[in-house]
């Protein structure tokens, strides 16, 4: 069994898919930031000085606080805020992701327009060329 399980994990498509799985979390970090750190502060300021991250509909009562972390200490919460700023996370790492894909799309049809170039013959088929070649000058 140990060795089916060597032989699954040497295959090539498990390596390149636990590499993109490691990048992707890496990505999804640094999209994470870029929304939480850059596009939502713009976003507040653009809408007023809105500030996403604590928008929630108190589910308990009893909840007096005005920051989402002390609502959820205090009791149950709807977090509205966070679910808009995870679509936006979600929105803006598909757009970048089809841009990917699109890009490889183009240099792979590109790739295929270009016609095949004409390998250069084997050293061996190539000297009997010039050996024929020089022949027929010979003949003339």
């Amino acid at each position: 069994m140990m060795k089916e399980f060597r032989e699954f994990i040497a295959r090539g498509n498990v390596m390149d898919l636990a590499v993109g799985v490691i990048i992707g979390g890496a990505f999804g970090l640094i999209v994470k930031s870029l929304v939480d750190d850059v596009i939502m502060p713009i976003a507040g300021l653009v809408l007023g000085g809105l500030d996403f991250s604590n928008y929630f509909i108190p589910l308990a009562s009893g909840i007096t606080a005005t920051t989402l972390a002390e609502a959820r200490e205090q009791g149950a919460v709807l977090a509205y805020g966070s679910f808009i700023t995870v679509v936006i996370n979600f929105l803006i790492l598909a757009y970048i992701i089809f841009l990917m894909v699109r890009m490889v799309n183009n240099i792979r049809r590109r790739e295929e327009a270009k016609p095949a170039a004409l390998a250069a013959p084997p050293a061996d088929i190539q000297l009997l060329t010039e050996i024929r070649d020089a022949l027929v000058k010979t003949k003339k």
